[in-house]
Order: C-alpha cells, then sequence, then structure tokens
C-alpha cells in the first residue's frame, strides 16, 4: 500500500476520534438535559401526579431519569474507548448506545401517546377523583393534591365550582357548610368555602381540568421532544463508533 494511503487512513482515524470526542461532549450536554427534564418533570408540581388515572406521566420522566443517567457512565466509556482504540471498547460503547437510544425512544413515544390520550383521561376521571377522594381517610395525598392545584392555578372544581355540590366531603358534617373548600377562595382563611360568591372564590371558565390539561400538556411536550432529540443525536454517534471500528479492524497490528 502507498504511503499516501497510509497517511490517508491515519488522517481519517484521527478525524473520526476527533469527532467522536466532539460527540461525547454534545452526548453529556444531551444526557444534563434528559436527567434534568426527567427530575423536573417529578419534582415541580409532582403532587398532581396523584389525581391521574394512569401513572404513565410518572413512568415517562422516570425513564427518562434512567436515560440521563446511564449517559454520564456511557460518556465516559466512550472517551476511553476513542482513546484506547481498541474494538471491544467500542464494541461495548455502541451497545450502551444503542440501549439508551431505545430507552429515550420508549420514553419520547410513551409522552407522545400519553399526550394524545390526556384530554379524554382527565375528562372521565378526574372530577370524580376530586369529588370522591377530597378531604377523606386515607386520601391525603389527592386532598393536597386539589389544594395546591386550586390554589396554583386559581380554579375551583374539575369543570367548574358547582362539581362540588355533590362531593362526599360537601355533604358530609366535617364540611361545617361548606359550599366549596378553602382552596376555592381567593383570600385563603379558615372556612370561607362558604361563600362561593364570584367575589369569593374562583369561577375560571373551563375549571381546572383545562389549567391542569394544559400543565401536563406541556411538560409532555417537552419530556416527548428532549427524549426523541437526544435519541437521533446518538444515531450519529453510533454511526461514527461503528467507521471508527472498521477503522481499527482495518489497520494492521
Amino acid at each position: 500500500m502507498s504511503a499516501y494511503k497510509d497517511g490517508e487512513e491515519d488522517w481519517l482515524t484521527v478525524c473520526l476520534k476527533y469527532l467522536l470526542f466532539v460527540f461525547n461532549s454534545l452526548f453529556w450536554v444531551g444526557g444534563a438535559a434528559v436527567l434534568g427534564v426527567g427530575v423536573w418533570t417529578l419534582v415541580e408540581k409532582s403532587e398532581f401526579v396523584s389525581l391521574l388515572a394512569s401513572g404513565t406521566f410518572a413512568v415517562s420522566a422516570y425513564i427518562l431519569i434512567l436515560a440521563g443517567s446511564l449517559v454520564v457512565v456511557t460518556g465516559f466509556l466512550g472517551c476511553c474507548a476513542v482513546i484506547r482504540e481498541q474494538r471491544s471498547c467500542l464494541s461495548t460503547y455502541f451497545s450502551c448506545l444503542l440501549l439508551i437510544f431505545l430507552i429515550e425512544l420508549v420514553a419520547g413515544v410513551l409522552a407522545y401517546v400519553y399526550y394524545q390520550r390526556l384530554s379524554e383521561e382527565l375528562k372521565q376521571h378526574l372530577k370524580q377523583t376530586m369529588t370522591d377522594n377530597y378531604a377523606q381517610p386515607g386520601k391525603e395525598a389527592i386532598t393536597l393534591a386539589v389544594d395546591k392545584l386550586q390554589q396554583e392555578f386559581k380554579c375551583c372544581g374539575s369543570d367548574s365550582y358547582q362539581d362540588w355540590t355533590d362531593s362526599v366531603y360537601i355533604l358530609s358534617a366535617s364540611a361545617n357548610h361548606r359550599l366549596v373548600p378553602d382552596s376555592c377562595c381567593k383570600s385563603l382563611t379558615p372556612a370561607c368555602g362558604i361563600r362561593d360568591h364570584p367575589s369569593n372564590i374562583y369561577k375560571v371558565e373551563g375549571g381546572c381540568i383545562t389549567m391542569l390539561e394544559q400543565f401536563l400538556a406541556d411538560h409532555l411536550l417537552v419530556i416527548g421532544a428532549v427524549g426523541i432529540g437526544v435519541a437521533c443525536l446518538q444515531i450519529c454517534g453510533m454511526v461514527l463508533t461503528c467507521c471508527l471500528y472498521r477503522r481499527i479492524k482495518m489497520e494492521p497490528y
């Protein structure tokens, strides 16, 4: 083989190594984004998860946290594989990239599918969840979630404040003649729910279901976009890894 050809092979191998280093840097940044989005989804307004009929929303976030954590380890492995130029390390690195790619793809698809079903699920279950479980024994998480939902989004009831009329809590003696929970009040004071006048409670068009749906939809879009976006980035990494693997294999020992 001519000296020019040898030089060309060395040059191509070095270029592939530098490209993989650049990819690893982007990979780490993408991994941090995936991990951050997963944690952000579970931490911010995590109480609202108890109001959902299915666990798909939380599962998508946990999958992203798992994928983001794996990225940190895999990125380090990638650097070692490039520096040592060992086919076994590159094979392991490629396998890890493929695994994380599949995990993030699953998270993105789950988020997208749940996004399509979100509105129907909330319409079917939110009102019943709120009216049947609010302030009931053993349902403290739901009670806290409903209070936080109504106060933060300045709303009252799933569809309207009238949803509370037939609720288990309002019909019980523990309500003390309240017409709505105190968390419906614009100025939160003990027993303020006795009055349901518009000057006293929130009366938002569409009720809390509209506000919660928008909030969750925004989170699901971010989960899906980040998961699928980083997964696409990993395709480039897998292609580069395969190319470098082939160059190292072709070079003489």
